[in-house]
């Protein structure tokens, strides 16, 4: 019971799809008919609005990461924690307001890491950064970032690191299969940079 009240929170708390909203208020109309057509702050970025994008990456980032601590907070249960925020991941990739067609979790993930688990968390974003940095692709960013965080939960050692490395495992694997296109594009040498539009 624990871990299904745990699984509606995240679910209904991930799956509000803010980077949609803030855009159609913006009066920015539909952000899925532009870019990627991703409902999430790199496609948000593409509009030319840097301050809507930022607001969008903080609220992704939070929904996980709160669903996470409150679960943790009320049933006083790390692993509470980790299943409200894995629900709070597919909230945000398969949202029921939106017909299940949501985005693509990578900052709900991140956000959910740095709840369960700092140091994990902080590594991943850093990971991010470095490899948008060097490539300008923010889905390779993304997924190597995803793909570390398993092993990050590992060295970062503690009486639950396999269990958090699981969990971790499950969402890079998620991650994964939601960016199959960008990963073809990417192989194929046709995958969107990070740019940021001109006024």
């Amino acid at each position: 019971m624990i871990y299904f009240i745990s699984s509606l929170i995240g679910y209904f708390l991930g799956s509000i799809p803010f980077g949609l909203v803030i855009t159609r208020l913006a009066g920015l109309g539909d952000i899925r008919k532009i870019g990627s057509g991703n409902i999430g702050a790199t496609n948000v970025l593409r509009t030319g609005r840097k301050d809507l994008a930022l607001l969008t990456l903080i609220l992704d980032v939070s929904k996980a990461g709160i669903a996470a601590l409150l679960a943790q907070f009320i049933f006083d249960s790390p692993i509470a924690g980790l299943v409200a925020g894995t629900a709070g991941v597919l909230g945000h990739n398969f949202p029921v307001w939106l017909k299940f067609k949501g985005g693509k979790g990578v900052a709900s993930t991140l956000g959910m890491m740095l709840a369960t688990n700092p140091l994990v968390g902080v590594l991943a974003c850093l990971t991010w950064l470095i490899v948008a940095f060097i490539f300008k692709y923010s889905s390779l960013s993304a997924l190597t970032a995803l793909a570390f965080s398993p092993f990050f939960a590992l060295v970062a050692g503690g009486k639950d690191a396999k269990i958090y490395a699981l969990f971790y495992a499950f969402l890079a694997i998620l991650s994964f299969w939601r960016h199959k296109g960008n990963i073809l594009r990417l192989l194929n040498g046709t995958e969107t940079q990070i740019k940021v539009k001109k006024k």
